[in-house]
């Protein structure tokens, strides 16, 4: 995705993609083939274990917060205006940064279960198409290797390490200032491990034990099978130091199933605050007062989410709450969304909404899945795509004018109560 501007007339990128039948080369064939990421998933279904893809799929409980997300991304729709075609514009800017697109890449825990070596994966297709990444505490890879692989395009996700008056967790500050990750995202909606009966059901620990039926959904998944050989197991890279050597994947494992607790207290906010000389994001904020306490904090942005539906079965879909909590940052913060993202028209939709950013985990690990080592760059360059089709339609020539299309949200979130939760 090198162009960031696409004359509305014209349909972006290669026409294949839209349906036209002529394209013959490589890529052309791949957007016939893969022209939205419902496409790629199916694609992955196929080419990695059943165990990967619960994981990658799957939320807590029923799985009804996941359906939530995505009916409730559905609902909400925007008017078409006409007439006054011009080149589309997807540049932003967030935190002192410019970016090419208003899309990036959600932090996901044991990324490499997915696919073997995503993280590192991800951070080129950040670099590359010049979008946010936000490299996990669990990731694969360390935040320092990611950094030199993704550059500007670094952010750092933290959860919360209480032990010892949090000395990992303000090292982990430190490891991530030194790196030059531009933002710092502190996970606030994980308080407690949540119950994931599909990881449960497949016997998904970590370490990894290996069981006939794990044997055997492997066999049939080749593909994954063969970058797993290329790229090694998936490990805790950032925790590894933490760890008296040798650094042991169960040593690892155990440290973060006893260390990590997954949450901050505002008191801690506070001290991340204080500790943190960049931008400050706070992700998984569903409650204007909880944003209003974070913003009285001092914190620069407010990730609204839901962690995809994966903590907290009856929780509102996460686009439903994000009027009112942009409402209540008057500006004040930059608002940023992810939960349930799977097309630059859900972009869009949230941008309209009062996001001035969006991020996706899945669809980025689903292209990986789907089509290899080049898939988070294909997911990248679709949902940018899709992006420009959409404002197009909509008649907004830039980030801007999207956030004043005419909308109907039927579904906003009208909160009852103003008080929160210390």
């Amino acid at each position: 995705m090198t162009n960031i501007s696409h004359e509305v007339q014209r349909p972006p990128a290669a026409a294949a993609a839209w349906g036209a039948g002529s394209g013959t080369s490589a890529a052309a064939r791949l957007r016939q083939r893969m022209p939205t990421l419902d496409y790629l998933e199916r694609a992955a279904r196929r080419r990695i274990p059943r165990f990967a893809y619960d994981f990658l799929d799957g939320g807590t409980g029923a799985d009804i917060g996941v359906a939530r997300n995505r009916a409730a991304l559905d609902g909400v729709e925007l008017v078409p205006r006409y007439g006054a075609p011009g080149p589309v514009r997807t540049e932003v800017e967030l935190f002192g940064t410019r970016y090419c697109a208003p899309i990036g890449i959600s932090p996901v825990g044991v990324d490499g279960l997915v696919w073997p070596g995503a993280t590192k994966l991800l951070a080129k297709a950040a670099h590359k198409a010049r979008i946010p990444y936000i490299v996990g505490t669990l990731a694969g890879a360390s935040i320092e290797e990611v950094a030199a692989l993704a550059g500007d395009c670094t952010w750092f996700q933290l959860y919360g390490l209480p032990g010892r008056d949090h000395l990992v967790t303000f090292d982990l500050v430190r490891r991530a200032e030194v790196a030059g990750a531009r933002a710092l995202v502190a996970t606030l909606d994980a308080p407690v491990r949540s119950k994931r009966p599909r990881d449960l059901a497949n016997g998904l620990v970590v370490p990894f034990r290996t069981t006939a039926r794990t044997v055997g959904d492997v066999a049939f998944a080749w593909p994954w099978a063969l970058a797993l050989l290329k790229a090694g197991t998936p490990a805790f890279a950032n925790m590894a130091p933490y760890v008296e050597p040798p650094a042991t994947l169960p040593k690892t494992a155990g440290f973060v199933q006893s260390e990590i607790k997954g949450t901050f207290s505002w008191e801690a906010v506070k001290r991340l605050r204080d500790a943190w000389p960049r931008a400050l994001v706070m992700k998984g904020i569903m409650h204007p007062a909880d944003a209003e306490q974070a913003i009285a904090i001092g914190v620069d942005g407010i990730l609204v989410s839901n962690h995809g539906g994966r903590q907290l079965d009856a929780a509102p879909a996460a686009i439903d709450v994000l009027p009112a909590i942009a409402a209540v940052a008057g500006g004040r913060a930059t608002i940023l969304f992810d939960s349930g993202i799977r097309s630059g028209l859900d972009v869009a939709r949230a941008l309209a909404l009062g996001a001035h950013g969006t991020f996706c985990g899945r669809a980025f690990l689903i292209g990986l899945a789907g089509i290899g080592n080049a898939g988070a760059d294909y997911v990248a360059e679709l949902l940018t795509e899709e992006l420009q089709v959409a404002m197009g339609q909509i008649g907004a020539p830039d980030l801007p004018a999207l956030a004043h299309a005419e909308r109907r949200h039927r579904g906003a979130y009208a909160f009852q109560t103003s008080g929160s939760v210390s």
